[in-house]
């Protein structure tokens, strides 16, 4: 049985036990095993080589913003802007009248660059999930065709 097996045993305790020791006897000893844990996803983080994993973590993060623009929205209406593009933010002003109103037209500028960029994104996720359904039904077609058993009489 490998060591890694036998540590995978011991769950994570016995990870950052033999890292430590690895970095007590010779730092880089130490140093390319909490690499390893890493890379190898012992620890629980780090990147994993998997499809299905780039899509859970795209799919972690993409939650993650939209809970952050929900909470910017919120804000902003409880300061007195609109959520959603429907008026600029003012904060607070800063005495000089041209700034406020450029600061003013510059943050709805922006909020209707993030609204277009939002809606190319959702047209680009429909398009991808258009594609890889069409890509399933051709193939399940192409496999139903020759697999249909046809009904011969036996005899």
């Amino acid at each position: 049985m490998p060591i890694t097996a036998k540590l995978d045993e011991y769950g994570k305790p016995a990870w950052i036990a033999l890292i430590v020791l690895g970095f007590w006897v010779f730092w880089p000893l130490g140093l390319a095993i909490l690499i390893f844990t890493i890379w190898s996803g012992r620890m629980g983080c780090g990147y994993h080589a998997s499809y299905g994993d780039y899509e859970r973590w795209q799919w972690h993060w993409q939650q993650k913003m939209e809970r952050l623009q929900r909470k910017l929205d919120w804000m902003r209406s409880r300061i007195g802007g609109h959520p959603g593009g429907g008026g600029a933010w003012r904060g607070p002003s800063s005495g000089n009248r041209a700034f406020d109103e450029y600061r003013a037209e510059t943050l709805r500028r922006l909020e209707e660059e993030q609204r277009e960029f939002r809606e190319f994104l959702d047209r680009l996720r429909m398009a991808k999930d258009k594609a890889e359904f069409d890509q399933f039904m051709a193939e399940r077609r192409g496999r139903s065709g020759p697999e249909t058993p046809q009904s011969s009489p036996q005899g």
